[in-house]
């Protein structure tokens, strides 16, 4: 089994100590957008672990995918303060727009919707991520132009 690319450059830029697993496989997520399985028993036999410890590690972090994600992640802050604040009302906007479940992609791979723990900003509550960007003091409307804003700039 050859590295990956993205791996080696995790490894090359932070190591391999204990310490350096979670931003290893941060950075394999920042050029793959996901860690796949031959991935994770890469790092496994890096670090000197089994697989099962690294999946645990990754599987335990909401943004460290295990599976393919859309172009754009929606992940929609599900603590107690942004559900007082509207967010189940932002998820059920996000899926009449998207026409799918949480935690599904778009047929066309565009979207992926997502509810994660808080994100820091729940003083701001609804909140959202789209990828990196962050938006908050959501209105189901406002969580609409949102996704129709991403679908006019991915046809540019």
């Amino acid at each position: 089994m050859t590295p990956n690319k993205a791996f080696s450059e995790a490894i090359n830029k932070h190591g391999v100590s204990r310490d350096s697993l979670l931003p290893v496989l941060q950075y394999v997520i920042s050029k793959e957008q996901w860690l796949k399985e031959e991935t994770m028993e890469e790092v496994a036999k890096a670090f000197g672990m089994s697989a099962a410890e690294v999946y645990g590690v990754a599987t335990f972090y909401s943004f460290l995918d295990t599976e393919p994600r859309g172009r754009y992640v929606i992940r929609v802050c599900r603590t107690i303060s942004c559900d007082m604040a509207g967010k189940k009302e932002i998820i059920e906007s996000l899926k009449n727009e998207l026409r799918v479940k949480t935690g599904e992609t778009t047929p066309d791979g565009m979207f992926t919707l997502l509810e994660t723990n808080c994100m820091g900003w729940c003083h701001k509550g609804p909140a959202m991520l789209v990828n990196d960007d962050v938006f908050t003091e959501l209105t189901p409307d406002k969580a609409v132009a949102v996704i129709q804003e991403y679908r006019e700039k991915s046809k540019q």
